[in-house]
């Protein structure tokens, strides 16, 4: 079953790579014998699937979790194998759509207004106020 990562990108089933192994955790009787947690691999680096300058943006952005130009995801949270194969590959989908999204647009920097100004200086002697009362009256007299 072929990944639809995005409307413009689905990654064929041939350049995903399954293995199963046991899962660690509850699971009843036969917790022992079934292979439920799921390791999900896609070789970005060998992949038709995507073009030269999703590749280059892909291994800038996952850079970290790319091991020699391959990506891979795990899945052990469900007890059923069928489960977290659609995690897997909801978590593979998830990483790659956010690795092409564009960049969000740049925060242009703002000033404080002149009356966050003013409220920020009267909370300043407000609490100084308070401080003051707090202290130990001197003995002048």
């Amino acid at each position: 079953m072929d990944l639809e990562v995005s409307a413009v990108l689905t990654i064929p089933a041939s350049e995903l790579e399954w293995r199963f192994s046991r899962s660690s955790g509850p699971g009843g009787q036969h917790v022992n014998t079934s292979d439920s947690r799921v390791e999900l691999s896609w070789n970005v680096a060998g992949s038709a699937a995507v073009t030269e300058g999703q590749r280059a943006l892909l291994s800038a952005r996952l850079g970290r979790r790319l091991i020699a130009g391959v990506i891979t995801v795990t899945a052990s949270e469900q007890r059923s194998q069928l489960r977290n194969r659609e995690t897997a590959l909801a978590k593979l989908a998830g990483l790659v759509a956010a690795g092409l999204a564009p960049d969000a647009p740049r925060r242009r920097p703002t000033r404080p207004t002149g009356g966050s100004k003013r409220r920020h200086q009267a909370a300043k002697v407000q609490r100084s106020a308070t401080k003051q009362l707090r202290r130990r009256p001197s003995g002048e007299m």
